[in-house]
């Protein structure tokens, strides 16, 4: 027993003075972002803000199946990447996001709704390209374990890493993460200083006789205080609503499903029934009123030669 203990020690003090020759460990994370044949205009330019926003993500061409999902662990292996951002397009206007951990999973499937892109928002605030984000996430992610599981997929997908491909060592902007009615809302802002405005009385206390500032405001000013942190949206901003979560890569049980959530195909095929419905209750009504007439004597049996005295054409004519 003594030996197995003196021997797991040498391995652990190994590794230890391993780790301080070489550093501490690095977060190696890279992310495949790739979409699906179909996508639209607007599911085009939010990918390509979400690819600019990951210095550490590689994008690929489009994926052409959309059944054989299992083909992106290959992909992803062959890229060398451990994270993959998918974008499935249905039907050319629903759109649905994989995010998955390459090889062994999970596997997320979120439906995304309400998508708006930078350009399409058009806010003043700006961040830098490569700059690395901080992730802030609502204290919801804490309580149930499904969102526990896919604030650490977002963790690893939208964390850039210190020392990344295309990363500037610069940290200008905010990505926020709420939950609100079962659904993920997702907000990017700039992080933005603004210097303090001053009032009529330090403007009149600073000012010598001479004409000079004194040293106090020179000390405050140097010191970098008198600064404003304020956070602008910058976009892009969409909703992510759970679907599945799977045990594997692409494939495996299904650990949690959203039973409130509803496709939008069923969505459509009720509206559709609904207006089918309204034409069928005007249909029967106008059968019954011409069905009153008949029985009334308003309107005549309909024989060949006889012509309704109250039908349209022969009040209208």
């Amino acid at each position: 027993m003594a030996t197995v203990y003196k021997s797991l020690n040498k391995a652990t003090a190994s590794k230890d003075d391993e780790t301080t020759k070489n550093g501490p460990r690095k977060n190696k994370q890279r992310v495949l972002v790739l979409s699906s044949r179909g996508v639209t205009y607007r599911h085009r330019h939010l990918l390509n803000d979400l690819a600019t926003m990951m210095p550490h993500g590689r994008k690929d061409a489009k994926f052409d199946s959309k059944s054989k999902l299992y083909q992106l662990n290959e992909l992803a292996e062959l890229y060398n990447c451990n994270n993959v951002l998918f974008f499935e397009a249905r039907k050319g206007q629903d759109l649905y996001m994989w995010a998955s951990k390459v090889p062994n999973g999970p596997t997320v499937k979120m439906h995304v709704q309400n998508m708006h892109t930078m350009e399409e928002l058009h806010f003043t605030g700006n961040c830098l390209k490569g700059s690395r984000p901080v992730l802030s996430f609502d204290a919801a992610f804490d309580k149930e374990p499904h969102l526990k599981l896919i604030k650490e997929l977002f963790y690893h997908i939208f964390g850039v890493p210190q020392g990344a491909r295309k990363s500037k060592p610069f940290v200008d902007h905010v990505m926020g993460f709420t939950v609100a009615d079962g659904k993920i809302w997702v907000r990017n802002y700039q992080i933005s200083e603004v210097e303090k405005t001053l009032t009529a009385t330090d403007a009149d206390g600073d000012v010598d006789m001479d004409g000079s500032k004194s040293k106090k405001k020179e000390k405050s000013s140097k010191s970098g205080k008198d600064t404003d942190i304020n956070l602008v949206e910058i976009g892009p901003r969409f909703v992510c609503t759970p679907i599945i979560i799977q045990e594997g890569s692409f494939g495996g049980p299904i650990i949690y499903e959203n039973k409130q959530f509803v496709s939008p195909n069923q969505v459509r095929s009720d509206l559709r029934k609904r207006k089918a419905g309204r034409h069928n209750v005007r249909a029967e009504q106008k059968g019954d009123s011409l069905s009153r007439k008949d029985r009334l004597g308003l309107r005549t049996n309909g024989q060949e030669g006889k012509r309704d005295a109250l039908a349209t054409k022969a009040v209208f004519a």
